[in-house]
């Protein structure tokens, strides 16, 4: 991974908003993530957590406000920069539903994670050097999963298929990681064993972690700083252990219940 400077802005996001037909999704957002943090968005369903980081990524054009990576802008007032792909090829994105292509092979999905460093005819049709797939298998063991590394993806289970997403974005060579809401669709122990890895890779490679989670209990146990999202608004932004019952309540009223009972609540 190329080094990034220390205490780079990773992230920053100045006035940020976008609508869907009408109805407020982010309303003029505000936050700045410092390259190696490891940051939670917390909020009940419909707060604006997706839509927030698919316009980080660009995934979505926003309607207005800015969104900076490392001080290049990747969109303004709406418009994506020039070399959006370039510039979106620092930051990997983690799908609650994994999105991974399920007739390939794990090592295949993993190689995907390189395609924006090939050339476009090359990656057409997936002519990956021996490097490059010595590369994967790496991640793949980095992962745990290097014995996965020739099955169909769509064989493996919904944890281990989270781990074939962690490794594209190591393959990618990702100094962001946008994760969103990855444990949603795991159990329990699945869930902690992608929370600790996603933990381990910021602490020891430096990956700065923006990961959108609706459970509490794992957001206090996992993450320093927490941003908490209402209707589309930043309604708190600072260390986890502020966040506590009472202030959830006071942000989410009657909905806080989703947040703090969860089936990953872990004691």
């Amino acid at each position: 991974m190329t080094a990034s400077p220390v205490n780079a802005v990773a992230v920053e996001v100045k006035d940020l908003t976008k609508s869907f037909k009408g109805k407020i999704a982010i309303d003029q957002v505000n936050l700045t993530v410092q390259q190696g943090e490891m940051v939670a968005l917390v909020g009940a369903s419909g707060s604006g957590k997706s839509t927030l980081l698919r316009n980080i990524n660009g995934l979505q054009q926003a309607d207005g406000g800015r969104v900076e990576i490392f001080g290049t802008p990747l969109q303004f007032e709406g418009q994506l920069h020039s070399k959006v792909r370039k510039l979106r090829s620092h930051i990997g994105f983690i799908f609650q539903q994994f999105n991974l292509v399920n007739r390939l092979t794990v090592l295949e999905n993993v190689l995907i994670g390189n395609l924006s460093q090939i050339s476009p005819l090359r990656s057409v049709f997936k002519s990956f050097t021996p490097s490059q797939k010595k590369e994967a298998l790496a991640a793949l063991e980095r992962v745990g999963i290097l014995e996965q590394a020739y099955k169909r993806a769509s064989t493996l289970s919904g944890g281990q298929q989270q781990r074939v997403a962690i490794a594209r974005c190591l393959m990618q060579r990702a100094k962001i990681i946008l994760a969103d809401e990855p444990i949603a669709s795991l159990d329990p122990e699945s869930a902690r064993k992608i929370m600790e890895l996603l933990t381990i890779l910021n602490q020891e490679q430096g990956i700065t972690v923006m990961i959108s989670l609706h459970q509490v209990p794992m957001v206090r146990r996992y993450c320093h700083r927490a941003i908490a999202l209402r209707e589309g608004q930043v309604k708190f932004d600072g260390q986890t252990l502020d966040l506590d019952d009472h202030s959830l309540a006071h942000i989410y009223g009657a909905a806080v219940e989703e947040l703090i009972l969860s089936k990953h609540n872990e004691h």
